[in-house]
């Protein structure tokens, strides 16, 4: 026997939907970090005692910080997060190795961190690191060099980071803020050249100096 079932469905009016206006609109504008040539005038460091963690020979030492002895040789910057893991210790290291040359050359060497942990402790410690780090927990420094947005979170260009942070990045700034040296680590593999570093600094303190004997 046969039977028929004949399902009955309201009657929609499409003139019914309303569109819903609580959704968020998320804009996408790609990441456009500052390149060596540039100027970053919104570099601003404070001297709040807060921001600053200073190890020597692996041990945090105490002390007051002179923003004018920091910021009138060339400056290497260096962006590191906890949150790139081995990458990002990898560059302290890499860092560490060449601070005292840095200095001989005429420069100084800062790291820029968007969170501080105790882990960092301990790892100095284990690896006797002479390193200054100014926390930027707001990244509005990262925000000045372009390498920060939320509008292009670095989980869209890296895979195995789930927390938006800063991009590693190493710069080199004159006092007068031109960046002299830039070099992003877009494939992870920690492949800025020790030597690029030393001989930009060494050439920027050069100028420097020379203008300031005028």
């Amino acid at each position: 026997m046969l039977t028929t079932n004949n399902t009955k469905y309201p009657f929609f009016d499409l003139s019914e939907i309303v569109a819903d206006a609580d959704l968020p609109f998320k804009p996408y504008q790609p990441l456009k970090p500052v390149k060596a040539g540039n100027y970053v005038p919104d570099l601003k460091l404070y001297s709040n005692y807060s921001r600053w963690q200073q190890f020597f020979n692996g041990a945090e030492v105490h002390g007051p910080v002179s923003l004018r002895h920091l910021l009138n040789k060339p400056l290497v910057i260096a962006f590191y997060s906890p949150h790139w893991r081995d990458h990002g210790f990898t560059l302290l290291k890499q860092l560490n190795h060449i601070h005292n040359e840095i200095k001989a050359s005429g420069g100084n060497l800062l790291i820029v961190s968007d969170e501080r942990t105790e882990d960092l402790e301990k790892k100095a410690w284990e690896h006797s690191f002479t390193l200054n780090f100014y926390y930027d927990e707001e990244k509005e420094l990262a925000q000045a060099f372009r390498i920060f947005s939320d509008e292009d979170p670095v989980w869209n260009r890296f895979s195995g980071i789930d927390v938006n942070a800063p991009l590693l990045a190493t710069y080199i700034v004159e006092p007068s803020k031109q960046v002299v040296y830039s070099h992003i680590d877009f494939d992870l593999l920690g492949t800025f050249s020790a030597d690029d570093i030393i001989a930009s600094v060494y050439e920027s303190a050069l100028i420097n100096h020379s203008r300031k004997s005028a």
